[in-house]
């Protein structure tokens, strides 16, 4: 899987904002604080505000805000916000995907690799990175040999 920068920046901004608490975080904040260009940044924070993740006010005391207590914003939702479904193929749910002959069972390969993502990114929410507090079942993931290689 490859996680796009918007993905990353995404979640980056959502756990900045869950460091401020209610208080209002101006984007060139959240900007400066993560590296992240506040142009793409702005894009960002508005799909999530879309999404109904984050909330915004304008003006001298404005700035952005998460919309509900970051313990109860899963990574996944804040990835999906800006990126859609976590595993599509070929912008298709896997679960309707069919490959005749040798591949057929590919679908089943696709439909368990969501299933993993889903089981790491909706159990760490904004909260846990805010806290440093990863679940210990997904901390144990980086555990396992080779976790730290590149392929």
């Amino acid at each position: 899987m490859r996680i796009s920068a918007k993905a990353d920046y995404a979640v980056r901004a959502a756990a900045e904002l869950a460091s401020a608490g209610e208080d209002p975080v101006k984007g060139e904040r959240i900007a400066e604080a993560q590296d992240i260009p506040l142009q793409f940044l702005e894009h960002i924070l508005l799909e999530l505000k879309h999404a109904r993740l984050v909330r915004a006010r304008r003006g001298a005391r404005g700035g952005y805000w998460l919309a509900k207590p970051p313990e109860e914003i899963p990574l996944a939702d804040v990835i999906r916000a800006v990126e859609g479904p976590l595993a599509n193929i070929q912008d298709l749910a896997p679960e309707t995907t069919s490959y005749p002959g040798n591949a057929e069972r590919l679908r089943d390969v696709w439909i368990a690799v969501r299933a993993s993502l889903r089981r790491v990114l909706e159990e760490v929410t904004v909260a846990d990175l805010r806290d440093g507090t990863i679940p210990d079942e997904v901390m144990e993931l980086t555990r396992d040999e080779g976790a730290f290689e590149t392929r």
